[in-house]
């Protein structure tokens, strides 16, 4: 027994009750969806709420706390400070690393330029936005304030104008929004990205959007693009003008804006400066794009770039060769780089916590309710402070009538806490009243003294109905609103950065590499392998080379401008440029098409098309006796894809793809011994490249088009008995027939 009792000691655990175990280590059977709903939604709706979306102020929670940890320390008005003092202090409201709170203070500040209107006064080397290598120094060298334009975001903000929350660890209150004077929701770009949606807005000028956000107040079905003209960026540029684009954005949120750079030439350097570029791409991004184009051969006119950029602003140095144009040249860089960008907009905003697409008008609304409801807060505040004050002041009006016995009340009174009692009865006034008496100075015991302060009464009188008026008056707080608007835009607004251009201002110009025209042999095997071999090399060795059982099955003469389109066994078409393959000998072998396209899995060559111009006809067999005529240009596409689906029908296999620019005899034959001549203009022409077509050959059962060809003008007399005047025909017997063609690529 004792010995039982011992080993109970050393594993307690077999002691404790069933509950504490019951179902440990069972794997429970739980759908995805819940799991998902339970452990993902969470962490995307934080990223939704309370990181990513900006809110109707303009900001997000990570610019909010930045930017009001600024304002309680004094940098409103005070000297600048260490940025490593403010990144410290933003920790108490925002608990992540100094490198992202220092990150979110970089682009809020003046010397980054990625803001219309910066909020954030710098001093120091804070990068640019237009530069991706430019990096900002660190935290501890550079010194910041807050910008004059703050006062606008947190003028009575004091006054209970916006709620407030506690922070995360409950030692402070920070604000929910900014009570800003002006819709900077539109005055500056905003992008971020959340979990399965995101948001990009795209700034607009601060006057403008002050001038339409009265006259909506004032009518609001006013037409927005009368007083707002277009996005303005802060790297300036030029605007397309585009009237239907403007208004989608404006009633939907969602669109883009062309934009592209400012230049000058520069004649005694013989060189283009690029002085402004589109605000969503870099110095650098633009500089890439231009060597790589130098290096295809589409800017022949370009001999060097560079970057020019130093303290003076943003400089992109193009030197042109002798005798070129510039404006042709700027026309392709236009063209080629990202010199002229597209910003795409998607006006996603918070309201109430709900992320909503809203277009300009929406949002407008959204801010003056928003705005009503501020003013409003601090109207009420201020109504409450005067009704305090006037009651004091009549409580000190009564005083007025007797000071001597106020006085008398106070040293008769035995003990002090007794002397408000004393006063409340002896004047008949409150408790609040009777404080604010006995605390007077027993200088102030005056009658002029008391006599000034009473002579306010009427003033607060007549405040505080004006104030009241005004709380019951919608129209009198849009009048405040209009006014603040007024006075913002007289005090910050600044002349347009982006300017505008026209749509018959852009020159197409043609940026195709400049290809020399030399005559080419090119030769494709059984195998797809292909090869470009000039007339030269092929005079000295003709002999090809060639994998074990391969044989050459086309054999081309053209030029090194020539177009191709190889046709596979999936019905797709695959499109290139002579000039992309290197010229090669006869005894190598060659480019393995499959691979050089990048062919789909299981997919080779069936038939190749060379053509210059895309002109002429396409004549595709099918087995089971019926063809397609269709134009080359049907393989043409503006966009310059390189590869197209459903090239050709799909409901018989194809037998052979016939190429010609006039009407022809195609001779064809089917494996019962049977062969018809058909010339190609009884063959409707089809618009669709995977049209069926006609019928063209009656087949007996099981019986199928064996191949076909293009007849030579010698051969028509010898196969004139085949002719058939009606399709579809069955055709004459051929058992015999003499190998006057064959089917090839």
């Amino acid at each position: 027994m004792a010995k039982k009792k011992q080993t109970e000691k050393k594993n307690p655990v077999t002691t404790l009750p069933n509950a504490y175990i019951e179902g440990a280590g069972i794997v429970a059977e739980e759908k995805i969806t819940d799991t998902l709903e339970k452990n993902y939604m969470p962490y995307a709706m934080s990223v939704i709420i309370s990181r990513a979306l900006p809110e109707i102020d303009g900001f997000k929670p990570s610019h909010r706390k930045l930017l009001y940890t600024m304002y309680k320390m004094g940098l409103l008005n005070g000297a600048r400070t260490k940025s490593a003092n403010v990144v410290g202090q933003t920790m108490r409201l925002n608990p992540h690393g100094d490198s992202a709170i220092y990150e979110t203070m970089v682009r809020l500040a003046r010397g980054n330029e990625a803001l219309l209107h910066p909020y954030v006064d710098s001093k120091g080397n804070f990068g640019k936005a237009y530069s991706r290598d430019m990096a900002y120094a660190a935290s501890r060298y550079t010194e910041v304030k807050l910008e004059p334009i703050c006062q606008e975001l947190f003028r009575d903000i004091d006054k209970e104008t916006v709620d407030f929350v506690p922070n995360y660890d409950n030692t402070m209150m920070e604000p929910t929004l900014f009570p800003a004077t002006f819709p900077s929701v539109l005055v500056n770009a905003n992008v971020g990205i959340a979990v399965s949606m995101a948001s990009s807005v795209c700034p607009f000028n601060l006057s403008e959007i002050c001038e339409t956000t009265i006259a909506l107040m004032k009518n609001p079905d006013h037409d927005i693009l009368t007083t707002l003209k277009g996005p303005d960026f802060p790297g300036g540029g030029f605007l397309l003008i585009n009237e239907d684009e403007l208004r989608k954005v404006v009633e939907t949120g969602r669109g883009s804006f062309k934009v592209r750079a400012k230049w000058n030439y520069d004649k005694q350097g013989g060189c283009i400066e690029i002085t402004e570029i589109p605000y969503s791409t870099t110095v650098e991004a633009i500089i890439d794009k231009i060597i790589e184009n130098i290096k295809s051969g589409k800017l022949r006119e370009v001999s060097y770039v560079r970057d020019e950029t130093d303290r003076g602003g943003l400089k992109i140095a193009v030197d042109l060769k002798r005798g070129s144009d510039p404006e042709k040249v700027m026309q392709k860089l236009y063209k080629l780089t990202p010199l002229m960008d597209t910003y795409s907009c998607n006006f996603n905003i918070l309201i109430g916590g709900t992320p909503k697409v809203m277009g300009v008008r929406e949002i407008l609304k959204e801010w003056i309710a928003f705005r009503c409801e501020c003013v409003r807060r601090r109207v009420f505040f201020d109504l409450n402070k005067k009704r305090e004050k006037l009651h004091l002041l009549e409580g000190l009006e009564k005083i007025l009538i007797d000071i001597d016995k106020a006085i008398r009340i106070v040293r008769e009174t035995q003990e002090e806490i007794n002397v408000v009692p004393n006063l409340m009865t002896g004047f008949n006034i409150d408790e609040i009243q009777a404080e604010y008496v006995a605390e007077i100075k027993l200088r102030h015991l005056n009658r002029e003294y008391i006599l000034n302060r009473t002579k306010e009464i009427d003033s607060l009188r007549e405040e505080i109905a004006d104030m009241e008026e005004t709380l019951d008056s919608p129209k009198k707080i849009r009048n405040i609103i209009s006014k603040e608007l007024k006075d913002t835009a007289k005090k910050y607004g600044q002349p347009r950065r982006t300017l505008f251009f026209h749509a018959d201002e852009i020159i197409d110009v043609n940026t195709d590499i400049d290809v020399s025209n030399d005559p080419m042999h090119i030769f494709l095997t059984k195998d797809g392998y292909f090869k470009k071999i000039t007339p030269a090399s092929l005079r000295m060795n003709a002999e090809q080379k060639l994998k074990e059982n391969d044989m050459v099955c086309r054999h081309v003469e053209t030029t090194n401008r020539a177009e191709i389109i190889f046709l596979t066994n999936l019905r797709q078409a695959y499109k290139t440029k002579l000039s992309n393959f290197d010229v090669c000998k006869a005894s190598v072998m060659g480019d393995y098409i499959p691979a050089k396209l990048q062919f789909d899995d299981g997919e080779y060559v069936t038939h190749m098309i060379v053509t210059h111009d895309y002109s002429g006809q396409l004549l595709f067999i099918f087995e089971n006796g019926k063809a397609a005529k269709i134009a080359i240009k049907t393989y043409e596409t503006k966009t310059n894809r390189k590869k197209l689906a459903k090239a050709f029908s799909d409901k018989s296999p194809l037998v052979a793809v016939l190429e010609f620019s006039d009407e022809c005899d195609v001779f064809i034959r089917s494996d019962g011994g049977r062969a018809v001549l058909v010339n190609t203009a009884l063959i409707a022409q089809k618009s669709t490249r995977d049209t069926q077509g006609i019928q063209i050959m009656n087949l007996k059962a099981k019986q199928k088009v064996s191949d076909a060809f293009i007849v030579k003008q010698s051969q028509i007399e010898n196969l004139k008995k085949y002719r058939a005047k009606n399709i579809p025909a069955a055709g004459g017997l051929a058992k015999e027939l003499p190998d006057v063609g064959q089917m090839s690529l």
